[in-house]
């Protein structure tokens, strides 16, 4: 089985230009999914709070124009970061608190998952909530 995990990113509507929302896409088999962190809990048909699985199509913006392609990862890192992210609804201590700043938020999900797989990766600046706690 082939394992791809993206980070894709997108400019935050207003702030596009000082903020990204960032959030992962795991691909393996035929299936593509979105994870991420929204604002508001309960918006999706899948979700843990602002944990949510799909809450749009997997390369679509969140009002600020396209999403990019960051970084990927497969094989080994791929599949621990499959893991790690498939656990976090159960694992993941921020399910259920968002602020936009200074966190948790979107970016602090993705850098709690980053750090989980110990993968070096560095977020952009503008993505706030990256450094909380």
């Amino acid at each position: 089985m082939t394992i791809r995990v993206e980070l894709r990113g997108a400019k935050i509507p207003y702030l596009g230009l000082i903020a990204i929302h960032y959030w992962f896409v795991v691909k393996f088999n035929s299936t593509s999914e979105r994870w991420e962190i929204w604002q508001n809990q309960n918006r999706g048909q899948i979700c843990w709070g602002h944990l949510h699985l799909n809450l749009m199509s997997v390369t679509q913006g969140v009002g600020n124009g396209d999403s990019w392609l960051e970084t990927f990862w497969e094989e080994d890192d791929g599949s621990q970061l499959k893991t790690i992210i498939h656990q976090s609804p159960d694992n993941y201590p921020y399910n259920y608190l968002y602020r936009y700043y200074p966190g948790p938020n979107s970016n602090t999900y993705v850098q709690w998952i980053l750090n989980q797989a110990k993968i070096d990766h560095s977020l952009s600046w503008r993505g706030w909530g990256k450094n909380y706690r």
